[in-house]
Formats: C-alpha cells, sequence, structure tokens
C-alpha cells in the first residue's frame, strides 16, 4: 500500500519528498522502470560492499532522471527519479552459497545513487528490525486475519504495544518475555499500560 498515488500526493502537499518502493500490484509503472532500465543510455550507478564474518554482500545502486518510457503526464506527484538496487549475497558456512535480489523505487528527490544507496538501506535496516521483532514477539508473520481493515488495525496495536514493551525498563527480560509476563501478571500489565501517559501524544489524552 506505500506506493500509491494518493500517498505520493499527501507527502508532497505537506512539501516533503518520498522515496517509494514500487512492487508488483503497480504492475504498468513497474513495467515502465524495467523498460528504462532496460534500454535507458543515461543510467548513474554505484556499487558498495559489506564484509562479515559470515557473508559478503555487494550492492548496486543505478538511478535514472531523464525518462523515455514513463510519460511526463504520470499519475506520480514530483517523480523525478527512478532507482534499481541489486544485491548479492555470498555466504560463506552455508548450504545456500549465492542469494540476489533486485528492488525498485521512484523519488521526488534529485541526488546521487550513493545518496539513494544509503537512505534506502537505512529505512531497510529499521524495518527488518522491526519486522523480526514483531514476528519474534507477536508471531505477526502467522497471523490470518484478512478481513477489511483488520491486518492493518491489528498491525498498528502491536506496534503501539511493542513500544510501550520496550520502554517497560524493570524487567530485564526480551520483549516476548515481557509481553508473555503481561498475560499473566495484571500488576505488571497495568505498569505497561501507564506509559501510554508518558509516551501518547494523542489529543486529549
Amino acid at each position: 500500500m506505500g506506493c500509491q498515488t494518493e500517498i505520493v500526493s499527501a507527502i508532497i502537499d505537506k512539501q516533503a519528498d518520498y522515496i517509494l518502493a514500487v512492487k508488483a500490484n503497480q504492475s504498468q509503472l513497474l513495467e515502465d522502470i524495467e523498460d528504462e532500465f532496460k534500454f535507458g543510455k543515461t543510467i548513474e550507478t554505484t556499487t558498495g560492499e559489506d564484509l562479515d564474518h559470515e557473508r559478503i554482500e555487494t550492492r548496486k545502486c543505478s538511478i535514472i532522471s531523464n525518462f523515455q518510457f514513463i510519460p511526463i503526464e504520470n499519475n506520480w506527484n514530483k517523480l523525478s527519479t527512478i532507482i534499481k538496487t541489486e544485491s548479492i549475497r555470498e555466504f560463506k558456512n552455508s548450504e545456500k552459497n549465492t542469494e540476489t535480489a533486485t528492488r525498485y523505487c521512484i523519488s521526488s528527490l534529485k541526488a546521487k545513487p550513493v545518496d539513494f544507496q544509503k537512505a534506502i538501506r537505512s529505512h531497510w535496516a529499521i524495518e527488518n528490525k522491526l519486522h523480526w521483532t514483531l514476528d519474534v514477539a507477536f508471531s505477526e508473520d502467522a497471523s490470518r486475519k484478512r478481513t477489511a481493515n483488520a491486518s492493518q488495525n491489528f498491525s498498528i496495536l502491536n506496534k503501539i504495544a511493542l513500544n510501550l514493551l520496550k520502554n517497560e525498563k524493570s524487567s530485564k527480560i526480551g520483549v516476548k518475555s515481557r509481553r508473555m509476563k503481561a498475560g499473566w501478571d495484571n500488576h505488571y500489565l497495568i505498569k505497561v499500560l501507564n506509559l501510554m501517559k508518558v509516551y501518547c501524544v494523542c489529543p486529549g489524552c
């Protein structure tokens, strides 16, 4: 849902800029972007590497600002740059030797490939850490909620609960254990819920 024309317009109306991932649900836009990178002549690129004890990751970020296949009068407000990120992960001690991934993004910004690469990597570092915690502590990936807005609503509630549990510092245990303790101990649950008075910024709270 992140890459929608209404969201893009709302961001621009607030005088902000966007970098949004493009997925298969935006099939025409995705096809146009793939054509741009397949046939485009003005492509800027940067490459970087990460080394650790278990893997080597090579990342390539390419951008195009001069479009040939995306109409000038498109639905994406202030669209200035399209981005392609490619990663190759080589694992030293694993049966799965190589893992590759290609992602596309759109942006209202005009910047260098290295700047887009830093911004996208920073976002995914936060997103992956958050997603991992929600899955471990709340089993979010196993959720079967699909009706209407149930999935989105429960995701918001899970994030609120996660923030409260993270900010409850009296118990030196993990978030999953804190959640379990809150379910077993009403006194601890009240202590966690009282943090809403400290961290809630909703009008009237």
